[in-house]
């Protein structure tokens, strides 16, 4: 039996915003994806891989999927990216399948238009063809093709109408022999290949050139559309989105339809996400509580235990919010809410060096900065996303809140205000108020500091309304984890094994003194040796690399009110400002699953050297200061360096928040002591 032959097919896929591309490019190659990036900008790289049978051959499509652009004159980055792609191609390109809008043809044949002037061979997809069936336009598909010279396949990606017959104009794809550039209008483009010189991304392109460049193609493109398209005086999707928009957009209820729908949001990722998360932190205890107990004890025992899995538990721990994240963000765009949101906040975002499509990742915030960072690539400016991404941490997340509840517990242990109000809770909302009050400012400092030469525009196209697509979306998402796990997750393990070894290993003669009476108390099965366990493991966490480091630092952080117990509990929380709590439960000789009041209890008894209390005012509220702003949180740092692709704004991010924290608290520590 002879066996079919094989033909590889590079395929760049290109099209307008909102044209469908991604969910097309999603029906084509389901979960059989790869996510990198592009050399020396931060936008990512969708390939995808796909096989179609015909008569002839089997055919591998390798799927290059290009950000979405209006035309070949690039405005933003991501045009850019997807400009370069096709002028200056780095890899092989054997067809452009360029998606357009079957309900909005006049604006997607720009693009198209310019697409096959490149010499590619082209095809066509003349995409939502169900919408314009509904809306009663009808298209001359055979004499449109017949007039760009290229196959235009109708296509319904949301439905996986059309999509054989794309595969199969794929394999037939051919160069057009038509030619839509007015090229005697200039003497100077001598040949083609100087023509394609002026459409780079890289080097100014003139207005004069431009301007003349599209007024002739759209003089030709309102040739096609009047002769070959019938479009009703009224469309009926364009008038329900019309009526709804009067109350989604408008200048008072927009607001409030805006509000409500982020409280929902913030619900579920703060409160929801808190469930799976519950389950997954025991699932991991009961975990590290078998190993612990099943392998011999020793170093083995203890880098599985609270290195390694310690370590994966901090990864997956993140999933679902940044699933919940996801799966809103996934939602809100294909019903095409995530545009009204972006238009409504526009405005005020931008004094502070913002943009309107900052407000979903700001308000995530509140409950983690991972996802929240993650969410900046809907942002196209690379100057308001890097404004975006340094700010974040900023605001208080769900990880400050046992810090939080254990200091303020410690500053006011049973203080009302005005006689009905609980002191506590409004010193935790003076608290996030004020970490709104500081991002929203630390933005606009940074919108005068980082020059770019990106322009800074804001141009929204509204799509009519739509029912979201669940496998589109479910794809979307889990991409976007796997992407977080594979990448992230690699940098979190690392500085979690990292930190364990810092804690648990040192040079010190006394240490192994220690580790050895440590070991026979473990091994004799007696309630008393717990405390004497206790005291050991917080004599050794002292003299460990970590311990000494702790009193290394303690001359930097003393003007802070801070000793070497609480530099240990600043380095280890750095893996999560959490572990802060269980941090100091040890260094005191509490039990590590004993309650934060036992904790409290623990630190209102601690004295100086002359006897004062350790855990005054001006030491709490410097505490308090320090987490609000400092960056502990290394899945944070990771999730930076991922979404920026650079270490340097990594870390200038961590060194501008950790001066800021330095100085608040020791502004604070001054002026209450």
């Amino acid at each position: 039996m002879e066996l079919p032959k094989h033909i590889n097919i590079n395929i760049a896929l290109v099209g307008n915003p909102n044209a469908g591309k991604s969910t097309l490019f999603n029906v084509l190659t389901g979960l059989n994806q790869k996510t990198g990036n592009y050399a020396g900008v931060t936008v990512d790289k969708y390939e995808g891989k796909t096989t179609y049978k015909n008569h002839s051959a089997l055919h591998n499509f390798l799927i290059t999927d290009l950000p979405g652009t209006y035309s070949l004159y690039a405005k933003s980055i991501d045009e850019k990216v997807a400009c370069n792609f096709l002028i200056q191609p780095t890899q092989k390109i054997d067809v452009v399948v360029v998606v357009v809008d079957a309900t909005n043809l006049k604006r997607s044949l720009l693009l198209a238009t310019q697409i096959i002037d490149l010499k590619y061979k082209t095809v066509v997809a003349l995409n939502l063809i169900d919408e314009a069936q509904k809306q009663n336009i009808k298209i001359d598909i055979e004499n449109i093709a017949t007039t760009l010279g290229v196959d235009v396949i109708a296509v319904d990606s949301r439905h996986k109408t059309g999509i054989v017959n794309l595969k199969e104009a794929i394999t037939k794809a051919k160069i057009s022999d038509s030619f839509f550039y007015d090229i005697n209008e200039f003497k100077n483009a001598q040949n083609y290949k100087l023509l394609i010189s002026n459409y780079s991304a890289d080097i100014n392109v003139e207005s004069d050139f431009e301007s003349k460049d599209k007024i002739y193609r759209y003089g030709l493109i309102n040739y096609i559309v009047t002769k070959y398209v019938s479009t009703p005086k009224k469309l009926l999707l364009k008038d329900i989105t019309t009526k709804i928009d009067a109350f989604a957009t408008h200048k008072f209820y927009g607001y409030a339809i805006l509000i409500f729908v982020l409280f929902l949001v913030f619900q579920f990722i703060f409160y929801v996400a808190e469930y799976p998360m519950n389950w997954i932190e025991t699932t991991f205890l009961n975990i590290q509580d078998i190993v612990k107990t099943t392998l011999p004890k020793g170093q083995l025992n203890d880098l599985i235990v609270n290195g390694l899995i310690a370590g994966i538990s901090g990864v997956v721990m993140f999933v679902p919010q940044i699933a919940f994240l996801f799966l809103f963000i996934g939602v809100l765009e294909d019903t095409g809410y995530m545009a009204r949101a972006s238009f409504i906040m526009d405005r005020l975002m931008r004094k502070f060096g913002l943009s309107g499509k900052s407000v979903i990742p700001l308000i995530s915030a509140t409950a983690c900065a991972v996802p929240s960072i993650m969410a900046t690539r809907s942002i196209s400016n690379f100057k308001e996303r890097l404004i975006t991404i340094f700010i974040l941490p900023l605001i208080s997340c769900s990880a400050r809140l046992p810090v939080y509840t254990l200091i303020i517990a410690l500053l006011y242990p049973s203080s009302t205000f005005l006689g009905i109000f609980n002191i506590k809770g409004l010193v935790l909302l003076l608290l996030y108020l004020l970490g709104f009050v500081i991002t929203l400012s630390a933005a606009f400092v940074l919108k005068m500091l980082i020059k770019s030469k990106e322009a800074s525009f804001f141009i929204m196209e509204l799509p009519v309304y739509r029912l979201p697509q669940p496998k589109n979306i479910g794809i979307m998402v889990f991409n976007k984890v796997k992407v977080f796990i594979k990448d992230a997750g690699k940098i979190i393990l690392a500085l979690s094994v990292v930190l364990w070894f810092l804690s648990s290993h040192s040079m010190d003669k006394q240490f192994a003194q220690l580790n050895a009476q440590e070991i026979v108390l473990q091994q004799t099965s007696n309630p008393k040796n717990d405390s004497a366990i206790n005291q050991i493991a917080t004599k050794k966490l002292e003299l460990s690399y970590i311990g000494k480091l702790g009193h290394v630092i303690e001359p930097v952080i003393k003007p802070l009110g801070f000793d070497w117990k609480i530099g240990i509990a600043l380095i280890t929380s750095f893996a999560a400002r959490e572990v802060f709590v269980g941090t100091m439960a040890t260094i005191y000789n509490s039990d590590a699953n004993e309650d934060t009041q036992g904790i409290k209890q623990k630190l209102q008894n601690e004295k100086e050297v002359n006897g004062k209390p350790k855990y005054t005012t001006a030491v709490c509220w410097s505490l308090l200061l320090f987490y609000a702003f400092a960056l502990q949180c290394m899945s944070t740092v990771a999730t930076t360096k991922r979404e920026t692709k650079s270490w340097k704004w990594t870390i200038i991010q961590f060194i501008f928040m950790t001066a800021l924290a330095y100085a608040s608290s020791l502004l604070a520590y001054q002026v209450l002591s």
